[in-house]
C-alpha cells in the first residue's frame, strides 16, 4: 500500500465524475487538453477519483472469473479513505467494474483504511468454493517510512466471500494479527502475499517439502528494507507463525546503475518461484521501493523524469538459499542479482498465479505523479491499472557477451561461466505483456513493413506506418550493426512530426531512453525516462550472432508501455492536447558522423491501429 503524506481526506461528500472539454493548469490558465484525450480506453481506471495499488488479484474457478481490486477513494481524487474497488473479467481484457466499493473502512480496527492485500481462491479452512481476501486494516494515520512507528496502526484481518465476490464479510476473529513482531523497530509492515514456497534449509539442500508462507512487506528501523516472512497454516490461514526476515541487503543497496537502489522501506513485496523451459527455478522478491537516493545525486545520467518524481522505485529481485550453513544474519535468503520492473511511474506492482495459463500475472499501479494537482484535479480521476504483464525466468544460453559491458558488472544478470568454450547461461527476470492482450486488436486496422534499411531520421519518411487513433499496438525488431550509435522510432502527436514521442536505444552507452513531446504548463513533467538495457552476442556453432532489437509499446490515450526484448519495461505519460497519433517512423544513427547508412535493418514491423477496450 503506497501511503502518501500531507494528502487530504475529501470525505464530506462523493465526488461526482465530472467530463470536462478542457482543464485548468496550475496558473488558472485554460489548456487544451481533454478528458477524452486523457482517460485511457483499455487500462483500467476507477468510476471517478483517487486510485493506486492492485489488490487481491485472483482467479476464482467457481465462476470462471479473475477479480482485480484496488485501492480507491470513491468520495475525492486524492489519497484518502482507502477503501477496495473491485472489478471482474472472463479474459483479463475485458473488464466489468463495481460502482461501489466491495469493502470500505468501517470496522474500529479498519477505520482509517482498508490498505492493500491479496485473494484467496477458498475459505478459512482452505475449502473451494469461496474467497477470502486478506488486507492490512489500518487503525491510525498518517503512517510513512519516515515517521515514527505507531504500533498497533497496522494489523491483518480477513473477509469472506460466498457469492462471488458481490458481498463481503468481514471475520469475528479480525485482526488475526494485531501488527509486526514484537521487538522489531519496523518503518512499516503491511500489503500481505500468500504463496507456497519449497525453502531449503541449507544451500547444500536439493529439495524441501512445499509450505505456504505469507509474506509481509515494511522495514527495520534503521537496518534495511524488509520482507517479514511467515508460515500459514492452509487449513486454517488465520494461523500465521513468524519465522524471519526474508532478506538483508542493507539500507539503499546499490550493486550498480543495471540494479538501482533498493532504498529502506519496501510495499506490496510480492514473492514468487518462477522456472524456465528447462524446470530450473530461481525465488523472486517483486517490490516497491521507498527511500530510494534522488536520482541526481544517485545516477547523474538517470532519465530527468525520475528526479522530478518521489524517490521511489518498482524493483525485483533474485534470492538464494542463506540456510544455517552459509548465513551470515538471520535471513533466510541471500542477494543473487536483481533490477528495475519497471523504469518509469509504474509501482505498487502485485501479482497472482493464474492456474488457467500456468503463470505469474503482475499489475502496476500508474500513477498520475507527473500531473500538477491543478489539472490532476480538474481531469476528476487520478491514476490506472497497467496492462497485465506475464513474468518468468529468463534462460539466455551460450551467451558470449553484452554489446559494450563485461558480463560480471551487470547486476541485474546471473552468469554462470559453461567452461566448455561455449560462454555463458544467462538467468534474469523475463516481463512482457500478456498474449491475451491480442484480442484488443479484433477491430483494430493493422499495418506493416519488413527489411527496411534505416537511416537518419531526417531520411526515414519510407520506413514509416500511418496511425489514426491514440490507441494502439506496436511490435518491431531491429538487426542493429556494431556501425550504428542509435535506434528507434518516433510516434507523432501532429501531423508534421514536431510533437513527437521518440523511443531510442542508444548502443554506445547501452540506454533506452522515452523523450516526451513538451507542454506548454511547464509544472507537467515531461522529462526523459531512461533504462539500462544491451543485447547480447551468443554462439551457434562455431559462429557468434548478436540478438536483434524487439520492442513492443501499448499506447493508450495518456499511457505508454514499452517493452523491450522482454526484459527491460518503462511506463510514462503522455499529456498532449491531441486525441490521435498521426504515425510512427523508425530511424537508425551511425556511429561516424556523415555515415548516411548505418546498415541497420528494420527486419519487420506491426502496428495495430484503434485497439479496443477495457469494458
Amino acid at each position: 500500500m503506497s501511503v502518501l503524506l500531507n494528502s487530504p481526506d475529501v470525505s464530506e461528500q462523493v465526488f461526482q465524475e465530472r467530463h470536462p472539454q478542457s482543464y485548468l493548469d496550475s496558473h488558472g490558465h485554460t489548456n487544451d487538453l481533454k478528458e477524452s484525450s486523457s482517460r485511457p480506453a483499455f487500462h483500467l481506471t476507477a468510476p471517478n477519483g483517487w486510485l493506486n495499488d492492485p489488490c487481491g488479484l485472483g482467479y476464482d474457478p467457481a465462476t470462471g472469473l479473475y477479480h482485480l481490486f484496488f485501492q480507491w477513494n470513491p468520495y475525492g481524487n486524492d489519497w484518502g479513505n482507502m477503501s477496495w474497488g473491485h472489478a471482474t473479467s472472463p479474459d483479463l481484457v475485458t473488464w466489468e467494474r463495481s460502482s461501489t466499493p466491495a469493502l470500505a473502512p468501517t470496522a474500529e480496527y479498519d477505520k482509517c483504511g482498508v490498505f492493500t492485500g491479496c485473494l484467496r481462491a477458498t475459505d478459512v479452512h482452505g475449502n473451494p468454493g469461496a474467497l477470502t481476501a486478506i488486507y492490512t486494516s489500518v487503525s491510525h494515520l498518517p503512517i510513512h517510512f519516515t515517521l515514527p512507528y505507531t504500533t498497533g496502526c497496522e494489523s491483518l484481518s480477513l473477509a469472506v466471500s460466498n457469492d462471488g465476490g458481490e458481498s463481503w464479510k468481514r471475520q469475528d476473529c479480525n485482526p488475526i494479527l494485531p501488527g509486526p513482531p514484537e521487538n522489531l523497530p519496523v518503518t512499516g509492515w503491511r500489503d500481505p502475499c500468500l504463496t507456497t514456497w519449497t525453502r531449503k534449509r541449507s544451500s547444500l539442500a536439493r529439495s524441501s517439502q512445499s509450505q505456504l508462507h505469507g509474506f509481509i512487506s515494511g522495514g527495520i528501523k534503521g537496518q534495511n528494507p524488509a520482507v517479514f516472512v511467515y508460515t500459514v497454516n492452509p487449513n486454517d490461514i488465520r494461523q500465521w507463525n513468524y519465522i524471519g526476515p526474508l532478506v538483508d541487503v542493507g539500507l539503499n543497496f546499490r550493486p550498480s546503475r543495471w540494479s538501482g537502489d533498493f532504498g529502506v522501506n519496501w510495499e506490496v513485496a510480492n514473492f514468487t518461484t518462477l522456472r524456465d523451459d528447462l524446470n530450473e527455478s530461481r525465488d523472486f522478491i517483486i517490490m516497491g521501493v521507498e527511500g530510494c537516493i534522488p536520482a541526481e545525486k544517485s545516477a547523474p545520467n538517470a532519465g530527468e523524469a525520475r528526479q522530478r518524481r518521489d524517490p521511489r522505485g518498482q524493483m525485483w529481485m533474485s534470492v538464494t538459499s542463506a540456510g544455517i550453513d552459509d548465513s551470515t544474519s538471520d535471513a533466510l535468503t541471500k542477494f543473487a542479482s536483481g533490477g528495475f520492473f519497471d523504469h518509469g511511474c509504474l509501482y505498487a506492482a502485485n501479482s497472482f498465479w493464474d492456474p488457467e495459463t500456468s503463470q505469474r500475472i503482475v499489475y502496476g499501479w500508474v500513477t498520475e505523479e507527473d500531473l500538477p494537482d491543478g489539472p490532476r484535479h480538474h481531469q476528476g480521476w487520478s491514476g490506472m491499472i497497467s496492462v497485465p504483464r506475464v513474468v518468468n525466468l529468463m534462460t539466455l544460453r551460450n551467451v558470449t557477451k553484452a554489446r559494450h559491458s563485461s558480463l560480471n558488472t551487470i547486476t541485474s544478470i546471473e552468469a554462470i561461466d559453461l567452461f566448455d568454450g561455449n560462454g555463458y547461461t544467462v538467468h534474469t527476470l523475463g516481463i512482457s505483456p500478456d498474449s491475451r492482450l491480442s484480442r484488443l486488436r479484433k477491430e483494430a486496422k493493422h499495418h506493416r513493413i519488413t527489411n527496411a534499411s534505416l537511416s537518419t531520421p531526417s531520411l526515414s519518411t519510407a520506413a514509416s506506418l500511418p496511425l489514426t487513433t491514440a490507441r494502439w499496438e506496436l511490435q518491431s525488431e531491429f538487426s542493429v550493426s556494431q556501425s550504428c550509435k542509435s535506434v528507434g522510432i518516433e510516434i507523432a502527436h501532429s501531423a508534421d512530426f514536431e510533437d513527437r514521442t521518440i523511443l531510442t536505444w542508444d548502443s554506445t552507452s547501452e540506454t533506452f531512453m522515452i523523450d516526451r513531446p513538451l507542454v506548454k504548463d511547464a509544472k507537467i513533467n515531461h522529462g526523459r525516462e531512461s533504462a539500462p538495457h544491451t543485447l547480447f552476442t551468443y554462439m551457434h556453432g562455431q559462429q557468434e550472432t548478436e540478438e536483434t532489437l524487439k520492442i513492443h509499446a501499448f499506447f493508450d490515450r495518456s499511457v505508454l508501455e514499452v517493452f523491450v526484448n522482454n526484459r527491460t519495461a518503462i511506463t510514462t505519460r503522455i499529456y498532449h492536447p491531441s486525441d490521435r497519433s498521426f504515425g510512427v517512423r523508425f530511424f537508425a544513427e551511425p556511429i561516424v558522423e556523415g555515415l548516411e547508412n548505418p546498415s541497420t535493418t528494420l527486419l519487420q514491423a506491426d502496428v495495430w491501429d484503434g485497439i479496443g477496450t477495457c469494458a
